[in-house]
């Protein structure tokens, strides 16, 4: 191994270490003082109770892990969104758990909160899995209220999903182990079936005091809405649980007895482990993100057996088209090529660059695994598609509106993962969130942006120095270096994978060892949903 090799390795090692200790702080939600106030009222935490209701010996992996990171410091964060969402296995069965975090402002629904149920109910309704709602919430954080209140994507679209779900037959269990109030009372009562815990769960449109203020009439909040009155009085509960462990032992009794699944039916062998040692990929990858490097060998550290059959190799060189699998899902891999590579005529192409033939090559495999229904892998190190006259010339943006159109409309599942450049037009072209990504995780080397941090820096700085001379002020060389360093270290912070999972642009940052884990979770469940449209691109500029 060479010099560099070791040298990438210790830079990515490096940002594994960075990523395993946000992860362990995100893990504390509110703090310890919090979780210790928790286990005082004899309620577990959201993590232990998701923890303890998913199948121990089977994966799972967690959604939006870092929602809300470094947002909301003005009313004192809002670690992982204020709620947890797992995908994973309950008696066997594959399920979606969502369970509100009532150390973080007591389970309170902040935007991004919002934005992450969503995310949760949209998973559950592309692959039809069961969704199971862990609740414990008071309610629209209300300092934030016009953020979350009344748009289409805000908290109000979470029930509107409970109801298209019913009548779409996807199951959900609902389990009100905490506060349950005014508006958030009807996402478990519109679930299938519903638990409460006795004496810690309650559920009511209105608490006590406001019920005082209001109508004048004096009543607690046990008598109004707890577990007795809602299972012996109104009705509105199935369930009445003793603790915590209770009402989850429920949900694993009733889940256990939901029935088979329809499946898509896509193509799984028994599953094998890569030949290339996948601990590789992090020598292989390189610390700078200008540097070139054969995607080829990583994706030799992520497939069965490190086998795949390259789809017109030696045409369009810098997108890379092969077929493979992966834990034994077959897969239809796009993945764009970093180390510089000549084509035909002996011209040289950017690695990263997104060319008119790679363009068409990709448009051909993208149909050719929905004609096959093959599931797609976009691995992303792009920096986008090739500029100049000669592009131009060529038809660059009919060719690579030829791509969009086909990732569009393709009808198969399609998984991305964002490796490294992520970087305007090719971000959308190799399936980036806006093009309905299963999943889509970035490694913590990402970087996602319209460009580089380099080159942004560059155009802002030449309009802010415009900016000033016409204000009369002189520009020296020192004056112009302090503001490029300036302009750059805030959009740095911008293209981080953690700006981006803050947002929930991806699903999450992960370690790039589970990277198949990602995708063969992702697949079983995508093979809940069988496929009900067929794949037609619509009207082309041939």
């Amino acid at each position: 191994m060479d010099i560099n090799f070791n040298k990438n390795e210790d830079h990515n090692k490096l940002l594994l270490s960075e990523l395993k200790s946000k992860l362990a702080k995100v893990k504390l939600g509110g703090g310890e003082k919090r979780i210790e106030k928790l286990h005082a009222q004899g309620k577990m935490t959201a993590r232990e109770r998701v923890n303890y209701l998913l199948d121990s010996k089977k994966k799972s992996i967690e959604i939006g892990a870092f929602a809300g990171e470094d947002m909301y410091a003005e009313h004192g964060g809002c670690p992982s969104g204020g709620v947890v969402v797992k995908m994973g296995y309950v008696k066997g069965k594959q399920c979606i758990v969502v369970a509100n975090d009532a150390t973080v402002k007591a389970g309170a629904w902040f935007p991004i909160t919002g934005k992450k149920n969503l995310r949760a109910q949209e998973l559950a309704i592309e692959n039809k899995l069961p969704i199971i709602y862990l609740v414990d919430s008071a309610g629209v954080y209300l300092p934030m209220q016009d953020e979350i209140f009344p748009d289409k994507e805000h908290f109000g679209r979470i029930f509107r999903n409970n109801a298209i779900m019913s009548s779409m037959g996807i199951t959900q269990i609902a389990a009100v182990m905490g506060s349950c109030v005014a508006g958030g009372a009807y996402l478990p009562i519109m679930s299938d079936e519903a638990i409460i815990v006795d004496k810690t769960g309650s559920i009511f449109l209105a608490g006590s005091y406001l019920v005082k203020a209001a109508i004048g009439e004096t009543i607690d909040n046990e008598t109004l809405g707890g577990a007795t009155t809602h299972c012996e009085i109104s009705g509105v509960t199935d369930y009445k649980a003793k603790d915590d462990k209770d009402a989850l032992e429920k949900i694993k009794r009733i889940v256990d007895k939901i029935g088979d699944y329809d499946k898509a039916g896509f193509n799984r062998n028994e599953p094998k482990k890569p030949k290339e040692n996948p601990e590789d990929i992090y020598g292989i990858l390189p610390k700078s993100r200008a540097d070139q490097y054969d995607m080829k060998e990583i994706i030799k550290r992520l497939v069965d057996d490190s086998e795949f059959d390259e789809y017109k190799k030696d045409y369009g060189k810098t997108i890379i088209t092969a077929y493979a699998r992966i834990d034994g899902w077959a897969v239809g891999i796009i993945a764009n090529q970093r180390k510089l590579v000549k084509n035909a005529k002996g011209e040289m192409q950017f690695g990263g660059v997104i060319y008119n033939d790679s363009a068409d090559k990709a448009t051909r495999f993208i149909a050719n695994c929905n004609q096959k229904k093959i599931p797609l892998v976009f691995l992303q190190d792009v920096t986008g598609f090739m500029v100049g006259s000669k592009s131009e010339h060529s038809g660059i943006i009919k060719d690579g509106a030829k791509m969009v159109n086909a990732v569009s409309n393709s009808v198969v599942p399609k998984f991305t993962i964002i490796l490294g450049n992520s970087y305007g037009a090719g971000n959308y072209a190799m399936c980036g969130k806006a093009y309905d990504p299963r999943l889509i995780a970035a490694w913590p080397s990402a970087e996602l942006a319209v460009m580089s941090g380099n080159s942004a820096a560059k155009v802002l700085l030449q309009i802010e120095t415009a900016s000033l001379k016409k204000k009369g002020e002189k520009i020296t060389k020192e004056k112009e270096d302090e503001l490029f360093n300036k302009i750059k270290a805030r959009y740095d912070n911008q293209v981080s994978p953690y700006y981006a999972a803050a947002r929930i642009w991806t699903d999450g940052v992960i370690d790039p060892l589970d990277t198949r884990t990602w995708i063969s979770i992702g697949i079983e469940a995508a093979d809940h949903a069988p496929i009900e449209k067929q794949f037609n691109m619509g009207v082309l500029q041939v």
